[in-house]
C-alpha cells in the first residue's frame, strides 16, 4: 500500500558561501520576493536556477505580479534584452 500524500524524500545537498555581485535593484527584488515567500535567497535563486535549466518558468502568474509591483516598488526596469549590455559604474 502506498501513501500518496507522502513527501517525496529529501535530498542531501552540499552547500557553498559565494560572493556573486548581482545589479542592486535586481538584488533588492529579489530579497523582498523571498521574504514574500518566506523563503532564504538562496533557496529563491536556486529554484529559479533549476527551473532555467529545464526550460521552465519558475514564477506562477500571481508571483510575477508580485514581481512586478517589487520591480517599480525598487525602480528595476531592467530586461532579459538588457542582460548583455551591462556596464559597471
Amino acid at each position: 500500500m502506498t501513501n500518496t500524500d507522502s513527501k517525496p524524500a529529501p535530498i542531501l545537498v552540499e552547500r557553498v558561501q559565494t560572493g556573486v555581485r548581482i545589479e542592486k535593484r535586481m538584488l533588492k527584488v529579489l530579497k523582498a520576493f523571498a521574504e514574500l515567500k518566506d523563503i532564504t535567497l538562496g533557496d529563491l535563486l536556486e529554484g529559479i536556477v533549476l527551473h532555467a535549466f529545464d526550460n521552465k518558468t519558475p514564477f506562477s502568474p500571481e508571483s510575477l505580479r508580485e514581481i512586478e509591483k517589487l520591480r517599480e516598488i525598487y525602480g528595476m526596469t531592467l530586461t532579459a534584452a538588457d542582460s548583455h549590455n551591462f556596464v559597471e559604474q
